[in-house]
């Protein structure tokens, strides 16, 4: 009977080994099958995600400036159109004046 209890345990012992080596096999095969697949990323040039989020962010920054000085320009150029139509009404009407005088 003891040699039926002691062939058990060598049993258990060795599946509890081989349970172990396959668990540590998986770890390893995960690890090598990570750095392959940076590699292969690394090589085709991708983007970070962060780093596409900083540039996107940027970039959305860059287009909410753009259509403010837009929209400032607009503002700057019906001034600027005002002021010389004003300008050009006022020379009229003094050369109006001075071909009156003479």
């Amino acid at each position: 009977m003891q040699t039926e209890n002691r062939f058990l345990d060598d049993l258990a012992r060795l599946a509890g080994g081989a349970f172990s080596s396959f668990s540590a096999l998986k770890d390893e095969t995960e690890s090598r099958a990570i750095i392959q697949i940076e590699r292969i990323l690394t090589r085709m040039n991708l983007v970070r995600r962060d780093e596409f989020e900083a540039v996107r962010a940027s970039a959305l920054k860059a287009r909410e400036e753009s259509a403010a000085v837009t929209e400032q320009l607009t503002i700057v150029q019906d001034q600027l159109a005002a002021i010389s139509k004003t300008s050009r009404s006022a020379r009229r009407q003094k050369r109006k004046n001075e071909e009156g005088k003479t």
